[in-house]
C-alpha cells in the first residue's frame, strides 16, 4: 500500500512547488508591469508645465553628443551592457539659445561645458552664431569647466566671461586624422581586399589596402585640415581678441608657457587670455548665484535646464498653417529601411515622400550630415527628391558637419545647397571593395569546389579568388558610376562634366572652399536654410516640422530609459584613452557590417568632421 501511495506523494509535491514557482513567475511579470506603469506616469508627471522661474540663467550643460538625430539602440545592445552613447539635439541647444534672448524671464545663459563629449566645428558654430545673439540682445553669458579640451574650449569661448578650475588646464592641439590600416592584420590572416575605384583621392579604401598614408591623401587632408584649424582659431579670435593673439603660441610653444607658469597649466591658460578667471566649482556657483541670484533655500541659482525650457518651447510655439519639412539625413546611407542614426535609402525616401504629399508642408529641407555609403540608396534618395521638385514643392539642403561623397550626392537635387564654412564636402568619387577570404580558408583546411552555369557563376562569392571576368565588369561598373555623378553635380551645379572633374577624383573639401569651387551655394546653417525655404515658397509665417519617422512604443520606452540617467553622473563616467582606442577600431570593423549595396558600388569618404 505503501509503494502504490508514493506516486501520489510525488504529484502533490511536484504540482504544489509548480505552484509557487508559477505565483512567483505571475508576481514577477505583475511587478515589472507596475513598475513601467509607474515609470511612465512618473515621466508624465515630472513633464507636466511648471512655470519658469523670473529673472533666471538658461543652463547649457550638454552630455554627451552633440548630433542631428538621436540614435536607438537595440535592447540587446542595452542588456549586453554596451557603452551608453549620451546624445543631445543641436536644434534643442540652438533653439532654446535664441529663444531666450528675447524672453524676458532669461536674463542670463551659464555654458557648462564638462560632460560635451563630441561636436563637429560646424555644429559649434551654429551655437556659437546663437549665443552671439543672445549677447547682442544685452543679455551675459558665462561659462565654466573643470577643464577646456578642444570641442569645449570652442563653445566656452564664446561667453562674456570664461572660468576654469584652478586644477584645471585648456588643452588646444590642432586638428588631425590618423586612420587605423589593417593591411598588416589582413596579411596575417591571408585575407586579400579586391579594390576598384575612380578618384585619385578616393582615400575610403585605403585603411584596407595600406599600411599607410597615401600621398594623395595626404595632400587632400592636409589642406582641409589647415583650413579647418585656422577656422577654429578665428572663431576663437573674433570672440576672444586676446586669446586669439595668443592662440599660435599657446599651441606651439606650450613647454615654454607652462614652464613660465610654473608647471600650473590652469595659469598658463589665464596668462594667454584664455580665461578669466580660476575658480573652484563651490566658488563657481557663489559667483553665479550673486549675478542671477539665489534661489528660495539659497543654495542654488535661479535657473532651468535645457531640457525644460525646450519642453516649454515646444509646447508654447504658435502652429501655422503652412509647414516647412525638415529630413534629417545622418549617418552612413545604408540600403533598405533602417533606424535613426542610418541613414536608410528607402527610410529617408519615404519620409521625402510623406512631405511631398502632405498639403500643409510648402517646402522641404534636407539636413545632411552623412558621409555616404551605398550608391544604390543614394540614388533613391536623390531621385524622391527629384520628384519633389518637380511636383512644385522647393527643396533647399542644408549640410551640416559632413556632407560627402554619397552625401554629396544626395545633395544634388536641390534647388539650393546650403553648407557652413566648416562642413567637410565634395569627395566625388566611387569605389567597390570585395573581400577575398581564400587565403585563411586554405589555411583552415577548408576547401570550396563546385561548378555553374556561366564563369560568373559564383564570381561574388567571398570564399573564392576573384573570377577576372567579374573583376572587369566591376571596374567599369565603377567608371561608368563615376561618370554618371560627375553628370549628375555638372548638371546641378550648371558646370561642366571636365569642370567638376577638376574638382573631384575624390577630393575632399571644407563649405568655404566648395563655395569658391561652385560645389554649393551659399554659406550658412539651418537657420539659413530654413529661410530660403521660406522665400522659396513665397511663406511669411510656417512651422518648422521634423518629418520623422515614429518610434515603436518598444523604442520610445528604451529611449525614455536611457535618457533618464543623471547628467552629472553621466558626465563623470569618461572613457579611458585605451578604451576609447579600442572602441574607435571596433566601430570602425562594424561599419563594415552596414555595406549592403546591391551592386557592391560605394560613395562614401573616409573623412572626418574636425
Amino acid at each position: 500500500m505503501e509503494r502504490k501511495a508514493r506516486p501520489g506523494v510525488v504529484r502533490r509535491v511536484v504540482s504544489g512547488v509548480w505552484g509557487v514557482v508559477d505565483s512567483l513567475r505571475r508576481a514577477s511579470l505583475n511587478l515589472l508591469f507596475i513598475a513601467i506603469v509607474a515609470f511612465l506616469v512618473a515621466g508624465w508627471w515630472a513633464s507636466r508645465p511648471t512655470p519658469l522661474p523670473e529673472d533666471a540663467a538658461l543652463v547649457i550643460a550638454p552630455v554627451g553628443q552633440l548630433v542631428e538625430q538621436r540614435t536607438v539602440r537595440s535592447p540587446m545592445s542595452v542588456l549586453q551592457g554596451g557603452d551608453a552613447i549620451h546624445q543631445v539635439l543641436l536644434r534643442d541647444v540652438v533653439d532654446a539659445i535664441r529663444a531666450a534672448a528675447t524672453d524676458s524671464r532669461i536674463k542670463a545663459l551659464v555654458l557648462e561645458t564638462d560632460g560635451l563629449a563630441g561636436a563637429g566645428l560646424s555644429k559649434l558654430e551654429e551655437i556659437g552664431a546663437a549665443v552671439s545673439e543672445f549677447r547682442q540682445a544685452g543679455k551675459k553669458v558665462y561659462a565654466y569647466g573643470k577643464h577646456f579640451n578642444q570641442v569645449q574650449y570652442h563653445l566656452a569661448s564664446r561667453a562674456d566671461e570664461v572660468f576654469v578650475n584652478p586644477d584645471g588646464y585648456v588643452l588646444l592641439s590642432g586638428f588631425g586624422r590618423f586612420p587605423t590600416y589593417y593591411k598588416g592584420l589582413f596579411d596575417q590572416a591571408g585575407v586579400k581586399m579586391q579594390v576598384f575605384r575612380v578618384g585619385t583621392y578616393k582615400s575610403f579604401v585605403e585603411p584596407y589596402t595600406r599600411s599607410d598614408m597615401s600621398a594623395e591623401d595626404r595632400e587632400s587632408t592636409k589642406v582641409y585640415l589647415d583650413a579647418a584649424w585656422q577656422a577654429y582659431q578665428a572663431d576663437i579670435a573674433a570672440a576672444r581678441p586676446k586669446a586669439g593673439q595668443n592662440l599660435v603660441s599657446y599651441v606651439t610653444d606650450a613647454p615654454g608657457l607652462l614652464a613660465a607658469a610654473g608647471g600650473d597649466a590652469a595659469r598658463m591658460a589665464h596668462n594667454a587670455g584664455l580665461v578669466d578667471g580660476l575658480k573652484t566649482v563651490d566658488e563657481w556657483r557663489d559667483y553665479i548665484k550673486g549675478k542671477v541670484g539665489a534661489t528660495d533655500d539659497g543654495k542654488g541659482f535661479r535657473h532651468v535646464d535645457l531640457g525644460t525650457y525646450v519642453a516649454r518651447l515646444r509646447e508654447d510655439a504658435a502652429h501655422p498653417a503652412d509647414k516647412i519639412g525638415v529630413i534629417v539625413a545622418q549617418g552612413a546611407i545604408v540600403d533598405g529601411e533602417q533606424p535613426p542614426g542610418v541613414v536608410g535609402g528607402d527610410t529617408v525616401a519615404g519620409l521625402i515622400r510623406q512631405a511631398r504629399e502632405d498639403k500643409a508642408v510648402k517646402a522641404v529641407v534636407l539636413r545632411v550630415d552623412s558621409p555616404g555609403g551605398s550608391a544604390t540608396a543614394s540614388e533613391v534618395i536623390r531621385r524622391e527628391l527629384e520628384l519633389t521638385r518637380q511636383a512644385g514643392k522647393p527643396v533647399i539642403v542644408s549640410m551640416g558637419s559632413v556632407a560627402a561623397s554619397g552625401g554629396y550626392w544626395i545633395s544634388m537635387a536641390a534647388d539650393e545647397v546650403w553648407a557652413s564654412p566648416t562642413t567637410i564636402t565634395g569627395s566625388i568619387g566611387i569605389f567597390a571593395m570585395l573581400p577575398d577570404l581564400s587565403g585563411p580558408m586554405t589555411r583552415l583546411g577548408l576547401a570550396v569546389d563546385g561548378i555553374g552555369t556561366t564563369p560568373l557563376s559564383g564570381g561574388l562569392d567571398p570564399r573564392r579568388p576573384l573570377d577576372p571576368q567579374v573583376a572587369n565588369v566591376l571596374q567599369q561598373t565603377i567608371e561608368h558610376g563615376y561618370k554618371r555623378f560627375l553628370g549628375l553635380v555638372g548638371k546641378s551645379r550648371k558646370m561642366s562634366v571636365e569642370a567638376v572633374d577638376e574638382v573631384a577624383q575624390g577630393r575632399v573639401w571644407l563649405g568655404s572652399q566648395a563655395k569658391e569651387k561652385g560645389l554649393v551655394d551659399k554659406l550658412g546653417g539651418l537657420d539659413s536654410a530654413l529661410k530660403a525655404a521660406a522665400v522659396r515658397a513665397g511663406l511669411k509665417e510656417y512651422d518648422v516640422s521634423y518629418v520623422e519617422k515614429a518610434l515603436s512604443p518598444r523604442d520610445q520606452l528604451l529611449a525614455k530609459l536611457l535618457d533618464n540617467g543623471d547628467e552629472s553622473e553621466l558626465a563623470m563616467a569618461k572613457p579611458s584613452v585605451v578604451e576609447q582606442t579600442l572602441a574607435k577600431i571596433r566601430t570602425e570593423l562594424e561599419a563594415l557590417a552596414l555595406w549592403n549595396d546591391p551592386g557592391h558600388i560605394y560613395l562614401h569618404c573616409e573623412c572626418l568632421a574636425p
